[in-house]
């Protein structure tokens, strides 16, 4: 039998771990507080990085289209003519003005992504009008370059009920970014089926190639190709991220294949009939 001198010892290492439960319980509580605190302070500091994302994309697009229209009147010489010297200079102005352009548009279009703002408007329509309006955009940079913009022709495809405008700047980041990174050879863009219900998109190049230890992170924000070529070239560095998140918007996903020297094929896997609760996710 225990005596009171046991029974007293054992209220006592009670005491001792229910005291050291309630100071364990009290350090959690702290934890946790600490951590809503600091969860709560990413937070303001996310919407405050998407405010100003937004804010400045807005402040530069006056300038920029300002910049815009003034070369095209000088350009097409309403002034007086020019010398075919000027013409050249106005080009690069141009140009440059319009990769801001493109820069402006990925950062406003990352901070209505990251603010829940971004909207998905779906409609049917066929491949080949897809097809024929970015063989129409991209005439002028292919007459540039010396590589060619190959379409194969999406015949005998169903029509898609999707974002036609989000499929088609997934593809514009696609073969932008394979023309830049072909000075020579070939960009082949195409479409089959995927299965019973998916459309697989796929934009293929003969160009550089990625390295292997590049490719896990490439849809990732702000991630670029480190290479000679690169930096010659102008981005941000979120064009393959915002083809990511455009996809998952869209209920599919995008993919890549790559060897360096050889060249790379980007993807994207699109359901035929965009889910609704996609299109709920999205509102």
């Amino acid at each position: 039998m225990s005596g009171p001198d046991d029974i007293d010892s054992l209220r006592a290492q009670n005491d001792a771990l229910r005291a050291e439960l309630d100071e364990t319980n009290q350090g959690v509580l702290a934890l946790y507080a600490e951590l809503d605190n600091q969860a709560e302070q990413l937070r303001q500091a996310s919407e405050l990085k998407s405010r100003f994302l937004s804010y400045m994309s807005h402040e530069f697009r006056t300038p920029l289209g300002s910049i815009l229209s003034i070369t095209r009147l000088l350009d097409d010489e309403l002034d007086g003519p020019l010398t075919t010297e000027q013409h050249k200079q106005l080009a690069f102005v141009s140009g440059a003005a319009r990769d801001l352009s493109d820069m402006v548009d990925d950062l406003l279009d990352l901070a209505k992504i990251e603010a829940g703002r971004i909207t998905i408007s779906p409609a049917w329509f066929e491949l080949m009008d897809l097809f024929t309006a970015l063989r129409g955009m991209f005439r002028p940079i292919v007459d540039g370059t010396e590589a060619d913009l190959i379409f194969e022709a999406p015949e005998g495809m169903p029509r898609l009920y999707t974002d036609d405008k989000k499929l088609s700047q997934i593809l514009r980041n696609f073969i932008s970014n394979a023309l830049k990174f072909t000075p020579r050879g070939e960009v082949r863009v195409s479409a089959g089926m995927e299965g019973p219900d998916h459309v697989r998109f796929a934009v293929s190049d003969t160009g550089i190639g990625i390295p292997e230890e590049l490719q896990g992170v490439l849809f990732e924000d702000f991630a670029q190709v480190d290479s000679p070529l690169q930096k010659r070239l102008r981005g941000t560095g979120l064009g393959l991220s915002l083809c990511r998140q455009f996809a998952h918007l869209l209920g599919g996903e995008v993919g890549l294949e790559s060897k360096a020297g050889v060249g790379s094929v980007f993807h994207v896997v699109l359901p035929l009939k965009v889910a609704e609760d996609a299109l709920d996710a999205a509102e």
